[in-house]
């Protein structure tokens, strides 16, 4: 190795560097090689001179002058300079002169030398905006730009206080000692001698006489007595008449204030008024002086000027008075008169409320009454305090009225809002009777009946049947002839006794005779039946039915007629209801 390597690769790249100098004579032989060999790639054929760059070419000659240059002068080495010829090999061997083979064989293809790439220069790096590209070999470094504040200084990227008393970079005089801080530094004077004294030309400290000076330290009224290192005032004496003193700086006599210097004599309820020299007690406002007690007296207002000072109630106070109003009334912002309160506004009543003067009224909507307290309504119940009946059925009491009600079922409430009228489901066909059955209205209802003829009978009618035939005498006479089915309804509250059906032969004849009897249906003994002629009898209602029910009964009714008798049924379907509403 001298100097630097030369290489001739693929593109034929030959680059000349800079190293050493230490070796003056071998470097200056070199650089005549290398002169040597470039003037020999001159002889190239036009071919491959067609291919150079002579630009390129060119710049290598100047740079080995420049290298040739600083071995000379023993200069440290110029920068890297290099070139490329853009020669390819085969070429290159074809049209080689005999100089330019000597260079090949000095420096051969093979060698090659790899160099630093600053990537910092060539702006390859990958630092931000505050960061520095910092060059190392082979690669880069990106450093974060830190600004200290005025006073600090970066050390391993912190910012560190700078002693500028130790770097002798402050500005303190030289009675004065540098003290450092943070970023910065403080000039302290550098102590002589004590306070209250000075230093003379000598150096000595003497006493520094502060009375003498043009600026008086001690105030008017005071004189100035000078001490060692201090001094001392001490107030003059001055004499003042009485009822006066002496001023704070002792130059004149100023008033004694009595009054507020409590000094004063002035008696309970008295007001002190200081005067030059002296004081004065007068009387507060309400109060007069009593000469014989030798002390102020409330004035009672309102019995010096009465009925002139309150529209209403006049109360004398502590030297002076107050005006009040009765219930009702409130005062006016003059203080004196009297203005109605409305006492409505406050809602005092449950319902309505009357403003009065000077009172209010309370009452109530209809529906409701006063209570004795004279501000509660409460309700009345018109189903409990009327006389005779509101209501057919029922009287509800809501707030402030009442309501007639009817029963759930078989009922409904009539114009009039009071009594109920029974409905005929019957007739609005509201029924659930089947076909074989009959629907029977009654009070608050309805019944489906089912008129069956027993055997041997047939059914004449939709309530009769008729018998077909008699085997003998005994029969004929026993079974009944016809039957004949009866549907009846009466209220609870039926007057008893009560008859409730009648029973004959039609047409009757003379002669005929009835026995009238209840053969089923009269267990516990509801019902009895009387004759009322020959030939006709009754059924009565004798005992109290309280609640509605059903009875079935059967009256049967003997006829004797030109010596036999003729039995006939009569099926009663008697319906007890409630009382009609």
């Amino acid at each position: 190795h001298f100097g630097r390597n030369v290489f001739v690769q693929n593109c034929s790249s030959i680059v000349f560097l800079s190293e050493s100098t230490t070796h003056h004579f071998l470097c200056t032989v070199t650089i005549g090689v290398i002169l040597m060999c470039l003037l020999s790639l001159c002889s190239l054929s036009l071919s491959v001179l067609s291919r150079c760059s002579l630009s390129l070419f060119s710049l290598s000659v100047l740079s080995l002058f420049s290298l040739s240059l600083s071995l000379s002068l023993s200069l440290p080495p110029a920068p890297i300079l290099s070139f490329h010829l853009y020669i390819p090999l085969s070429h290159l061997h074809s049209s080689l002169s005999p100089s330019l083979s000597l260079c090949l064989f000095l420096f051969p293809p093979s060698l090659s030398f790899h160099t630093d790439i600053n990537e910092c220069l060539m702006s390859t790096h990958t630092c931000q905006m505050n960061e520095h590209c910092v060059n190392t070999a082979g690669s880069f470094v990106c450093q974060r730009q830190i600004t200290c504040p005025l006073g600090y200084k970066i050390s391993n990227d912190v910012c560190e206080d700078i002693d500028e008393c130790v770097q002798g970079t402050h500005n303190c005089g030289p009675g004065f000692e540098c003290v450092n801080s943070e970023g910065s530094f403080r000039c302290n004077a550098k102590p002589h001698c004590s306070m209250g004294f000075t230093q003379d030309t000598h150096g000595n400290c003497i006493d520094i006489d502060e009375c003498g000076v043009v600026g008086q330290p001690c105030s008017r009224g005071f004189n100035c007595i000078n001490t060692v290192g201090s001094y001392s005032c001490q107030m003059k004496i001055i004499m003042c008449n009485r009822g006066y003193h002496a001023s704070p700086d002792g130059a004149r006599c100023i008033d004694v204030d009595e009054c507020q210097s409590a000094l004063h004599r002035c008696g309970e309820g008295q007001i002190c008024h200081n005067l030059p020299g002296s004081y004065r007690c007068d009387c507060q406002t309400g109060y007069q002086y009593d000469m014989f007690r030798k002390m102020c007296v409330d004035v009672n207002e309102c019995w010096r000027y009465p009925g002139r000072l309150c529209d209403q109630t006049c109360e004398n106070t502590p030297g002076s008075y107050q005006c009040s109003c009765t219930a009702g009334f409130s005062l006016s912002s003059d203080g004196k008169n009297c203005e109605d309160v409305n006492e409505c506004l406050s809602n005092p009543c449950s319902q309505e409320c009357a403003n009065i003067y000077g009172s209010y009224q309370c009452y109530c909507r209809q529906g409701y009454y006063l209570r004795e307290d004279g501000h509660t309504c409460d309700d009345i119940d018109e189903c409990a305090q009327s006389i005779g009946h509101l209501c057919s059925f029922k009287c509800v009491n809501v707030p402030g009225s009442y309501q007639c009600a009817c029963p759930d079922y078989g009922y409904t409430m009539s114009p009039s809002g009071r009594a109920c009228r029974d409905i005929d489901e019957c007739t609005i066909g509201a029924h659930n009777c089947s076909l074989a059955e009959t629907c029977y209205n009654i009070q608050g209802g309805f019944r489906c009946l089912s008129f069956d003829c027993p055997q041997n009978y047939r059914k004449s009618s939709d309530t009769r049947c008729e018998r077909l035939s008699c085997p003998n005498f005994l029969d004929c006479q026993n079974s009944p002839l016809r039957i004949t089915y009866y549907h009846l309804s009466f209220q609870t509250n039926i007057v008893i006794p009560a008859q409730i059906f009648r029973i004959g032969p039609s047409p009757a004849y003379s002669g005929d005779n009835v026995i009238i009897s209840i053969t089923q249906g009269n267990e516990e003994n509801y019902f009895s039946t009387r004759k009322l002629n020959a030939y006709t009898g009754a059924v009565y209602l004798h005992r109290q039915v309280h609640e509605p029910r059903d009875f079935l009964i059967d009256v049967e009714m003997k006829l004797w007629r030109q010596g036999t008798f003729t039995t006939f049924l009569a099926r009663l379907y008697v319906f007890i209801t409630a009382n009609s509403l």
